[in-house]
């Protein structure tokens, strides 16, 4: 039984801009390293993984700058919000990841932090490549397209 007002499964946050500023290749599941009080944040429906990516530091995964404010009920025992945290991933995903960010230029995105069936956070993570403006613009010909292709079977069918 949850409390009201906690997301016990579901999306806690998004990274909508992802998808518009860079090429995702592929997606990973990573679980996260919090404290209590992050979790009771989370849980509350509040972060931000806007801003934020993941680079390998010794041997590790780590996620810099997504934001989880303090919870309200541990004021002196709280967290930093925009502290780095640990990610958790099988060995040889880290190793893949590891050696596509060091080679090919890529960079780890946060696409959507979330809580599993069981109840445990996890951060969708997406191997990307930047887009260009001139890259942006054709994704953004293609979606009209898309739009209006439907609309006319949709009226003629």
């Amino acid at each position: 039984m949850t409390k009201p007002g906690w997301i016990s499964s579901g999306t806690v946050a998004q990274n909508r801009k992802a998808r518009h500023d860079y090429k995702i290749d592929e997606t990973f599941e990573a679980g996260l390293v919090l404290t209590g009080t992050e979790v009771k944040s989370l849980r509350l429906g509040r972060g931000n993984i806007q801003e934020s990516y993941a680079v390998p530091e010794d041997g590790a995964l780590y996620l810099i700058n997504a934001y989880i404010p303090e919870y309200e009920g541990a004021k002196n025992f709280g967290h930093e919000p925009k502290r780095k945290r640990k990610l958790l991933l099988h060995r040889r995903e880290f190793e893949k990841l590891n050696s596509e960010v060091a080679r090919k230029g890529m960079t780890l995105i946060p696409l959507s932090l979330y809580f599993n069936d069981r109840g445990i956070a996890k951060l969708k993570l997406g191997l990307a490549r930047g887009k260009t403006n001139i890259d942006r613009r054709e994704t953004i010909k293609e979606r009209d397209w898309n739009r209006q292709k439907a609309r006319v079977l949709r009226d003629k069918g």
